[in-house]
């Protein structure tokens, strides 16, 4: 018998060369009882082979360990017999790694003489003076715990190393072990482990030389060959040392802080306690008999669950939130519930939308919660900074996010590692569209200058395919904060982050799943900062004061929805891409639980799932409403028989095909991976055979595991269409009521949403909304809203000039005259540097200091005024022609990105060089299925896998946006102009659908760039 002792998998990074779960299922087809997985300082793999052992229920268990290597004289491997042992282990790597920037850890001499549970493998070097030394020292220390770890790698070394292992062992009385080092499960990844080696190393493959593997041997061996290898005694060592491990990943218990519950109560009664202050605030009129019935069934279940703590630190942060005025909302299954509307986690009305709460607390499924909050995305440092000086670095950390190879950087890292020109391999991925499902990137990188014949270029795609989805690097998730009672480091390893001030756990966000740990969810989100400074600009410009709850309070406005309806939607939360924007006059939303629907049918799993246009055929009552028994129209009723969310399709599963809640959420976890692994498939004959039994058409049931598959990777829940729809509605009544205030707000909050601010500023300017040029004299650093005979308009800030940084900005307001600079020379006075001087002549922001750019220029460029001794003597002013209107277009772009002026494609028509050309405008006035010409800066290009390879390309004019449908063929066939106009113009057939809904279906696509071509017009592609 034999259980492989050292095994570094990929998250060994850029050392191992397969997956945990490969790692794994290969020991138990071998036949080992064991197998350790011992990656380098690490235990980020651990929990991916603990599942997969569980799904598989493979007959070989894991024993939890690390390699490190201490000095160039001596490396070492950790195991762990029992949890004391674990949490050891998870101290010292956390110290090795905290002590040290981000991928790199150092151990200290006084890390080693701590141990006092794990076991050591000795790992001798080839340096005899070096093996005298730690053979001491482990006899001095750790006689009892030591083991001298064998290898034969037959590399010709095998000798030498076995005569020093029986020296060391006789010398010292450590038992030698055989432990083979695995890197890779199977021979055939060799190549790989060569070209990781390679990226790790900074060189080339044939560069490597002695120190690259020679040979295979450092896979899973059979048992049969290893008999071969090692003495028997070896072997049978190694079951020694496993017999000795029974710590178990299932042993970890993870406990909330306590220090939430004042003293005098239980964590029960505490929470009830916030619960019912919360009713005074959220039921001033009373609380209904049903509303509390759901309340204290809540309860009971949050109860019996031991979820108190849980949702005690969600209401301390949210509470920290609502005392600094930073605004947030909850969601997440758990999120639309009573008892979080009550804490005030959520702004959602759960009397709004019928969604159960034991349908995401289950004592079945013993699940934990989901709830993320979103706080306002330039203040949610604050609120982690809180957390972080709340329970101390010891007691929290971040999720990590394992950033994984996808084909750009496999390509790029394979090709370098195998010699290639990195400017070669620069091209051919510019070229590449990976949109282009019926054309492989195999295929197309073929067509940019390989060799198919060429064994490198065989290599090359073989090998890119290979690492394709390996992990690249650990990296923060995005706000998932795992928050402990005591010290983190005891349940798992904490490192540095690249970014200052934060530390990351080992494990991501399905690690903890997989465990049944808990995360809080601390997320940022640019709309509510957009919310809660037009929240400011109405206080302070119309004296009103309104917040999200009260504008819900008003209820569902017409006015409101009829702009909706209309897909006047630019800017707004989550109803402004094209997507969304072409199903709105479609699905007609005139209600709040309107956009519910509106917001998760355009999804994959509805499209996907043939789901969408049964829907907006029962609604508009042109199809009847029917369900095939009671039990499915309990779960459809509310979307009219159709499966729109996740948890529809869940639920589903369980009341139509038998599966009971544990099956039920292994079949969510499928859902949420089943591209990566193909796991959903498991899953198909049960419930087409459950369904298919209980008297349920075949194609019924077909159908719903096509919408199950569409779910894949994106499952979108009710509850979070619930939160976004409140934002959706929210930001939509402001852009209703108040325009000039939101588009401020939007200029500054950017970076967010979907829209550039020159998309932002065209829009409203479509509007009837007045821009005014930044300015030196009359603007702030932010955009401001200026009051012109009662009426708003627009004052954009000096934050928009590219080149002007922050400072500087901030320097020339606060230095600014009562009645503004009197000329160049003050501002020249400001000592800014000539960079900054230059960036506001191109943006014009002098302008009320000069006759036009041109003469800022030139004043900027005469430094003897600006010098002390002669700042008496006036600017002379010197005649230079003024830009034309082409050129102060052109600089404007330039310089802000946008024009506050004169669009593009206006000044074209004025030169007379589009004849023939429809502006958006005037599309609604052709006819259906006629030729037309169109023509537009670029501004958004999308893809969705859900469109079959159409690209919907966006194209602006000065009187509206064009949406052109790209068919594949036609995208291919004209790749250049597809992928690389920033003007374009399109030939085709307008598409006209009875709800007023236009496209253009592409024919031909020309590039027009050269006509504007200095124009630097922003494009949102491919996101």
């Amino acid at each position: 018998m034999y259980s492989e002792l050292i095994c570094q998998s990929v998250f060994s990074f850029q050392t191992g060369a397969s997956t945990p779960e490969e790692l794994v299922t290969t020991a138990a087809f071998l036949g080992y009882p064991a197998l350790a997985l011992t990656d380098e300082c690490s235990v980020a793999g651990v929990v991916r082979a603990h599942a997969e052992i569980q799904r598989q229920r493979l007959p070989v268990q894991l024993i939890i360990g690390s390699l490190f290597h201490f000095s160039r004289s001596l490396s070492l491997v950790l195991l762990c017999p029992d949890k004391a042992a674990y949490a050891e282990l998870c101290r010292l790597i956390t110290n090795a790694r905290r002590r040290s920037p981000k991928g790199e850890y150092a151990l200290a001499e006084w890390d080693l003489l701590s141990l006092k549970h794990c076991l050591i493998l000795w790992l001798p070097s080839t340096n005899t003076e070096a093996c005298q030394h730690w053979g001491q020292w482990f006899a001095r220390h750790h006689a009892s715990r030591t083991y001298i770890a064998a290898q034969r790698w037959l590399d010709g070394q095998d000798h030498h190393r076995y005569n020093t292992y029986m020296q060391l062992s006789e010398q010292y009385s450590f038992p030698v072990v055989a432990a083979n080092w695995a890197l890779f499960h199977h021979h055939d990844r060799l190549p790989v482990q060569h070209v990781l080696h390679a990226i790790k190393q900074h060189t080339t493959v044939s560069q490597l030389g002695r120190t690259a593997l020679s040979n295979a041997e450092r896979t899973l061996h059979p048992v049969s060959k290893l008999s071969k290898l090692y003495p028997q005694k070896w072997l049978a060592q190694t079951q020694e040392i496993v017999s000795q491990c029974d710590f178990s990943l299932n042993e970890l218990k993870y406990q909330y802080p306590a220090e939430l519950v004042p003293a005098g109560y239980t964590a029960t009664s505490y929470l009830r306690q916030c619960v019912e202050k919360g009713i005074q605030r959220r039921f001033p009129e009373g609380l209904p008999t049903s509303i509390r019935q759901i309340i204290e069934k809540e309860l009971t279940l949050i109860e019996e669950q031991q979820y108190e703590y849980f949702f005690l630190t969600l209401y301390d942060i949210v509470q920290f939130a609502r005392a600094k005025g930073i605004l947030y909302q909850g969601r997440g299954s758990a999120a639309n519930s009573v008892v979080c509307y009550c804490l005030e986690i959520t702004a959602v009305d759960p009397r709004q939308i019928n969604v159960l709460f034991e349908r995401f607390i289950s004592k079945e499924r013993d699940e934990p919660p989901d709830i993320d909050v979103d706080f306002e995305h330039n203040r949610r440092e604050e609120v982690i900074q809180y957390i972080y000086s709340k329970y101390g670095r010891e007691r929290t950390a971040l999720a990590a996010t394992v950033i994984c190879y996808r084909f750009k950087s496999a390509f790029r890292d394979v090709g370098k590692a195998l010699g290639f020109a990195e400017s070669q391999l620069d091209y051919i991925i510019k070229q590449v569209n990976r949109r282009d499902r019926a054309l492989s990137w195999q295929a197309q990188i073929l067509e940019h200058g390989l060799d198919g014949e060429s064994r490198k270029v065989k290599q090359l795609i073989a090998l890119t395919e290979s690492v394709l989805g390996f992990p690249r690097h650990l990296s923060q998730h995005v706000g998932g904060f795992v928050i402990s009672s005591g010290p983190l480091y005891d349940l798992v390893p904490v490192e540095n982050a690249s970014m200052e001030d934060r530390t990351v756990i080992q494990w991501d966000k399905d690690d903890l799943e997989s465990l049944g740990l808990l995360k809080v969810d601390v997320l940022a989100l640019g709309m509510l900062t957009a919310i809660q400074k037009t929240f400011r600009l109405i206080r302070e410009h119309y004296g009103l004061s309104v917040d999200i709850p009260a504008i819900n309070r008003f209820g569902d406005d017409p006015q409101v929805f009829d702009m909706i309806c209309k897909a006047d939607t630019v800017g707004v939360f989550q109803i402004e891409s094209r997507a969304q924007m072409s199903m709105l006059p479609r699905l007609k939303p005139r209600s709040y639980y309107d956009l519910v629907v509106q917001i998760a049918i355009v999804r994959p799993g509805p499209i996907q799932g043939d789901m969408v246009h049964p829907y907006l055929l029962r609604r508009h009552g042109q199809m009847p409403v029917d369900y095939p028994s009671e039990e499915v129209k309990s779960v459809l009723s509310r979307t009219l028989g159709v499966p729109i969310f996740q948890e529809q399709v869940i639920q589903l599963a369980m009341v139509a095909a038998n599966f009971s809640g544990g099956e039920a959420d292994q079949l969510r976890r499928a859902m949420a991976s089943w591209k990566k692994d193909g796991r959903i498939y498991e899953f198909r004959d049960k419930l087409i055979d459950g369904m298919v039994k209980n008297g349920y058409q075949a194609s019924f049931a077909d159908a719903l595991f096509e919408q199950i598959k569409g779910f894949g990777g994106y499952g979108f829940p009710e509850s979070h269409s619930a939160s976004f729809a409140v934002l959706a509605y929210v930001s939509s009544w402001l852009k209703y009521y108040f325009p000039e205030a939101f588009c401020v707000a939007l200029l500054n909050s950017w970076p967010m949403g979907f829209y550039t601010p020159a998309q932002l500023t065209q829009d409203a300017k479509r509007h009837g909304i007045h821009f005014h040029a930044p300015c030196v004299n009359n603007s702030t650093v932010e955009h401001r809203l200026v009051e012109e005979n009662g009426h708003f308009s627009i004052q954009l800030g000096l934050r928009l000039i590219k080149g002007l940084t922050q400072d500087a900005a901030a320097h020339i307001v606060s230095h600014r005259p009562v009645r503004g600079y009197a000329s160049i020379n003050d501002i020249k006075r400001l000592q800014l540097e000539g960079n900054q001087l230059e960036a506001l002549a191109s943006a014009d922001a002098l302008r009320a200091l000069s006759q036009h750019r041109y003469d800022a220029r030139w004043k900027i460029m005469d430094n003897q005024t600006s010098l002390p001794l002669f700042s008496h003597i006036e600017e002379h002013d010197t005649t230079l022609a003024a830009p034309s209107v082409y050129q102060e277009m052109i600089e404007d772009y330039v310089s802000t990105s946008l024009s506050v002026d004169r669009h593009p494609v206006s000044l074209l028509k004025d030169a007379g060089k589009l004849d023939g050309i429809t502006l958006s405008s005037d599309l609604a006035a052709c006819s259906n299925k006629s030729l037309v010409k169109v023509i537009g800066c670029v501004t958004g290009r999308q893809a969705p896998g859900t469109a079959s390879g159409v690209t919907f390309i966006t194209l602006e004019d000065h009187t509206g946006n064009t949406n052109v449908v790209v068919w594949q063929a036609t995208a291919r066939a004209q790749q250049k102009a597809y992928l690389r106009a920033s003007l374009l113009q399109v030939n085709g057939i307008i598409e006209k659908s009875p709800e007023g809904v236009i496209h253009v279906i592409a024919g031909k696509l020309i590039d027009k760039s050269h006509l504007v071509a200095e124009l630097a017009v922003p494009s949102r592609d491919f996101h």
